[in-house]
């Protein structure tokens, strides 16, 4: 890392390297946003950096708009900006593809570093605002850089390789849960329009209800002509009885009741001497005549 301040060599770190190895040094300050550069380093970089960003927020400000305030997170593994109520992770900067920090001469709250974008390979100049910590976060993160390229010695740079193996497959690991959650979303559209087209249209169940009574069975038609089936012992079956022509019908269709042509029946002894007596009066009746 290329520092643009000066320090003494005997000047001691700020914090202990277990804090910045196994945790992390946060801060909080105001984002003003980040611009691509042209150069990976360089104090005149970052100067227009500044000057281009801080034009925008002014503008932005004139608008209603207030800068957004961040939470970094400064560890040897690199420098995270989050939104300090949701903890939600807006850049994620390795400290490997960090290749420029620096603190404004001219303006002490205002703080910069050129990063390298993992996905665009673009250089990009992030610039902070914070009105007492700026020297000390850039201290920091100068430090990260130290016990980092010391546990880099240490390891035979496989350290470093291993870091970027991670960060690859996190990133990959980013790009499945996206495109899972896209299929999830086809998959329910595809779901909802199978249940649509299994619905059936209003006129085929009115036409259902048409067709049978409530018993959900075919309305009985006197109409409808009777087709004699076989019987079940293979024998034809008998011949419809059909009625003469010129016989007589009721109102409704029926033969009338004559109580002396109908077959023997079971009648009370009163009833019975009294059909017996009309019937005898009958047959004089007719005799004489």
């Amino acid at each position: 890392m290329n520092r643009a301040f000066n320090r003494k060599k005997d000047k001691s770190w700020m914090h202990t390297p277990e804090a910045l190895a196994k945790h992390y040094i946060a801060y909080n300050a105001k984002f003003l946003g980040n611009t691509e550069v042209e150069a990976p380093k360089g104090t005149e970089v970052v100067k227009d950096a500044v000057r281009k960003l801080k034009f925008q927020r002014h503008i932005k400000k004139s608008e209603g708009q207030k800068i957004p305030k961040v939470e970094l997170q400064i560890s040897i593994y690199g420098v995270k900006i989050l939104d300090p109520k949701t903890k939600d992770v807006q850049h994620n900067c390795q400290l490997h593809r960090i290749s420029f920090c620096a603190d404004d001469k001219t303006d002490k709250r205002i703080f910069t570093f050129i990063c390298k974008d993992s996905e665009s390979n673009k250089h990009l100049c992030y610039v902070f605002d914070s009105e007492k910590c700026a020297e000390e976060i850039t201290l920091t993160i100068g430090q990260a850089f130290d016990l980092a390229y010391k546990k880099f010695l240490e390891s035979g740079g496989k350290d470093v390789e291993t870091r970027k193996q991670i960060g690859g497959l996190q990133k990959r690991i980013q790009e499945l849960e996206t495109e899972n959650a896209e299929l999830k979303k086809q998959l329910q559209e595809l779901e909802e329009q199978l249940m649509i087209a299994h619905v059936p249209p209003a006129e085929s169940i009115s036409m259902k209800l048409q067709s049978t009574d409530v018993f959900d069975m075919v309305p009985f038609s006197p109409v409808t002509p009777l087709v004699p089936t076989k019987a079940s012992n293979g024998c034809p079956p008998p011949p419809p009885t059909t009625l003469p022509p010129d016989m007589s019908k009721d109102l409704f269709g029926a033969e009338p009741f004559d109580p002396f042509t109908c077959g023997a029946a079971d009648f009370p002894p009163d009833i019975q001497s009294k059909l017996d007596e009309m019937q005898r009066q009958r047959w004089r009746g007719s005799k004489w005549d």
